[in-house]
């Protein structure tokens, strides 16, 4: 079976709306053009590639904490959709729960975009993700998770690891911030996504130079801690990419079987599908 046939579940991917959904004006970046595609222009994305399935993360870019366009796809999406919302420190246990009857599985910390300050009150909120059940998921970069992996531990939240974890290649296998992956990884809390590589690359599409890093954290976590994703709309990619030559890019470096695992055995797990 061809990648494109094979039934999908899409481990990170975007919304922008804002015609109906207007940016908050104090998010200091606004997506357009290219970067911007509604729910209803990404359904067609996905019966294109046979994606039966897709976990939503609320951006940074465009609308920060404002979480409406991500819970309103969600809502008319049929149960197509469930997602990742963006919110404050100081949100409630009745807050989260609210979030969760509404189709939130987990909350997104980004140090990448913001630095690990922007952070330092958070520990109260993993503990209450714990408590209820959530995924913390973080956009970490370079040696950002090192910092992170005590905190993470200490409340045993269950943890999402964007795009590879995105390394500073040049750094090599050795860095501090594999190692803060490996052991994630070894304490069975983290999954991490096959997703992001142009966000490490220094190559651009294929990204050859991310495939060995790519590899590594497969191994790493093993195969069933690891899920797919495309990182749809590709906000504020360096370069042009589409859906089509991502999805072959995972078929050349991945088995079929493989493929079937990430794509769909384990987010379907990991998410309830």
């Amino acid at each position: 079976m061809s990648i494109f046939d094979l039934p999908k579940i899409d481990g990170h991917c975007h919304v922008l709306d804002p015609q109906r959904f207007p940016y908050p004006a104090e998010v200091a970046y606004h997506p357009q053009g290219q970067e911007v595609g509604s729910a209803a222009y990404f359904a067609h994305v996905m019966d294109t590639y046979a994606v039966r399935h897709a976990l939503l993360v609320g951006p940074n870019s465009g609308y920060g904490t404002d979480n409406r366009c991500l819970l309103d796809a969600i809502a008319q999406g049929g149960g197509r959709f469930k997602g990742i919302a963006v919110v404050q420190a100081d949100t409630s246990t009745a807050a989260l729960h609210a979030l969760q009857s509404q189709g939130i599985v987990g909350i997104a910390f980004n140090p990448s975009f913001h630095g690990l300050d922007f952070y330092n009150d958070i520990d109260p909120l993993l503990q209450r993700l714990a408590d209820v059940g959530m995924w913390a998921q973080f956009q970490t970069s370079g040696d950002q998770l090192v910092a992170l992996l005590p905190r993470i531990l200490k409340v045993r939240v269950r943890t999402l690891i964007d795009h590879a974890g995105r390394p500073h290649l040049a750094d090599g296998p050795q860095a501090p911030g594999l190692q803060a992956l490996a052991q994630l990884a070894d304490s069975g809390l983290g999954v991490i996504k096959i997703s992001g590589f142009v966000k490490f690359s220094q190559q651009g599409f294929p990204f050859d130079d991310a495939q060995a890093h790519v590899q590594r954290v497969w191994q790493i976590f093993g195969a069933d801690r690891c899920i797919w994703a495309s990182d749809w709309p590709y906000l504020r990619a360096t370069s042009r990419l589409d859906y089509g030559p991502m999805l072959k890019l995972i078929e050349r470096w991945f088995s079929p079987e493989q493929c079937q695992q990430m794509m769909w055995d384990n987010p379907a797990r990991f998410f309830d599908w």
